[in-house]
């Protein structure tokens, strides 16, 4: 028989796309996925390593299902805390048979398992010691471990092809890796200088997953190309080709299928002709990476921009498409904010009314600008600044979405009773709720009855 998979994948809609990618490699040397962990032969955990947080559930994931595999069972950690820590992730975690980063293979062997022995320095065994994810923290682990006897990438997962979308939507990746240098930012040290996919790839990706909704996903969506064609727009001019730019790909990969949706829109490359496109695409959804609104602070971070010229950029928006929808992130507690930094933000939130919002405490990260950088803000007060960012943005979340209430409109069904408008992200936002009956992947005209903080409740109108 043959043996059973099971993939489980941590952090950003960048990391479900290279466990689709790990599954269609696996499927293809013929393992079969299996329904839970506990029932397969090869355990794989692609993990996140971008903040504190994202690491400690990453191990904490490892250990429970470390605990949880069947006897014989073979378990590997894969993802960025394979790539950032390597061979010391390793020596950490005997739980683990193999910590393969990325380009190094996380299976052992066509449909077949290695039941002893594994190539010099991966780990093998299982131990019953249970490692406390506090023994993993940043402190224990040094940025760049990773490089000492890393193994010979044998494959790009860029380029792998995936299986078929199981989900009326799909995340597809244009590029890997960042050539910004963001002070708070470890990304680019673990994946990476960008390289963009050929447009032909990820057309071809697109048409083989035969989703309803694709998600475009990057770590700098908007400089897709830009490593190929030229440089970036703010350091010079960039070589206009037809075949070059985001907003021709965007248009491409809409004339594919019924909804282009685009995570992490840098604001300095936001041009208004991506505006137009996105605002008349059908999915006027604009996810726009500020960070913060101080000027100095950004400035510290190493971005540009400030809240004046992000408010003016949404105003821009929102007269042309009134129904667009906007989200945003933050950064609470990067080095050297001060209150009137914080109360900035506070006035920001009042005056943009994005309809959804993420607040990510700083996690001083090795190898970064930020970890250098004096006036660290106590934590007590970053967890207080963060609860009082969030709880005025959820209140904002909340009546933009009751304004919603009596309004008609188009909604994909994702799964039974569960289904999605151009203002709902996937695995991101609220969602809304219509009756179980309706077809998964079915588009629907719903009106919106009811809403329930972030979340609203849709009737099929009558035809």
């Amino acid at each position: 028989m043959a043996a059973r998979y099971w993939l489980e994948t941590l952090g950003c809609p960048k990391n479900q796309v290279d466990s689709d990618k790990l599954a269609g490699l696996l499927e293809s040397q013929g393992y079969g996925r299996a329904r839970r962990a506990d029932q397969a032969d090869l355990v794989v955990v692609n993990t996140c390593a971008f903040i504190e947080a994202a690491r400690e559930e990453s191990i904490g994931t490892v250990l429970e299902l470390a605990a949880a595999k069947k006897q014989g069972a073979k378990l590997v950690v894969t993802g960025c805390m394979a790539e950032r820590y390597g061979d010391e992730l390793a020596a950490a975690l005997p739980e683990v048979d193999r910590v393969a980063g990325f380009g190094v293979p996380v299976d052992f062997g066509p449909t077949r398992l290695v039941r002893s022995g594994a190539p010099a320095g991966i780990a093998t065994g299982v131990s019953t010691t249970a490692l406390s994810a506090s023994a993993l923290s940043a402190g224990a682990l040094s940025a760049g471990a990773a490089a000492v006897g890393r193994p010979v990438p044998s494959f790009d997962l860029l380029n792998l092809p995936r299986p078929r979308a199981r989900a009326p939507w799909a995340y597809v990746k244009v590029a890997e890796g960042c050539d910004r240098h963001c002070g708070f930012c470890a990304i680019p040290s673990f994946r990476g200088p960008q390289r963009s996919r050929t447009a032909s790839d990820i057309l071809a990706e697109v048409d083989a997953l035969g989703a309803a909704e694709v998600v475009l996903v990057a770590q700098d969506l908007v400089s897709w190309g830009r490593d190929v064609t030229g440089r970036d727009v703010t350091g010079g001019a960039t070589a206009r080709l037809p075949e070059a730019g985001l907003v021709p790909l965007f248009h491409e990969v809409s004339k594919r299928v019924d909804r282009v949706r685009l995570l992490y829109l840098y604001p300095s490359g936001l041009s208004q002709e991506l505006i137009e496109a996105v605002g008349t695409s059908g999915c006027p959804y604009f996810d726009l990476s500020l960070q913060h609104v101080s000027r100095q602070l950004l400035r510290r971070m190493r971005r540009v921009g400030d809240g004046e010229r992000f408010l003016e950029k949404i105003s821009t928006i929102r007269q042309s498409f009134p129904d667009a929808a906007l989200r945003s992130s933050f950064i609470i507690g990067y080095p050297g904010e001060t209150e009137e930094d914080h109360d900035a933000l506070l006035r920001f939130l009042e005056e943009a009314q994005l309809d959804w919002v993420g607040f990510f405490a700083f996690s001083n990260e090795d190898g970064t600008y930020a970890a250098g950088l004096p006036d660290q803000v106590p934590s007590s007060l970053v967890v207080e600044r963060t609860r009082e960012s969030s709880e005025l943005q959820d209140a904002i979340t909340a009546r933009r979405r009751a304004g919603l209430v009596g309004t008609t409109c188009q909604v994909l069904v994702d799964a039974p009773g569960t289904a999605r408008s151009h203002r709902e992200a996937p695995e991101i936002d609220g969602v809304i709720r219509v009756p179980r009956d309706l077809k998964v992947g079915s588009w629907v005209e719903a009106r919106i009855v009811e809403a329930e903080g972030p979340d609203l409740v849709g009737v099929p109108v009558a035809a």
